[in-house]
């Protein structure tokens, strides 16, 4: 699983032209879209700059989300 931000993705229409874009790479991806975080969580075998350039190429850029670690041992409470 891969999540990216996606730009001016506001309404189901957008979200639909999203989900497309992906599907025609990879026929079974199956993406996950949060309209109000505007964000994607997509599952296959696509790469993330395969996935940000026919984001792209469809009119809505986007970018990775990069895991973020917690761990107890960086916390700073007491």
């Amino acid at each position: 699983m891969i999540e990216f931000n996606v730009e001016n993705m506001t309404c189901g229409h957008c979200a639909g032209v999203v989900n497309k874009a992906i599907v025609q790479l990879q026929s079974d991806a199956r993406v996950e879209v949060d309209l109000v975080a505007m964000k994607i969580k997509v599952f296959s075998g696509l790469t993330s700059d395969e996935i940000i350039e026919a984001l792209e190429e469809a009119g809505y850029p986007a970018s990775e989300v990069k895991a973020t670690c917690f761990s107890p041992q960086n916390s700073f409470h007491n």
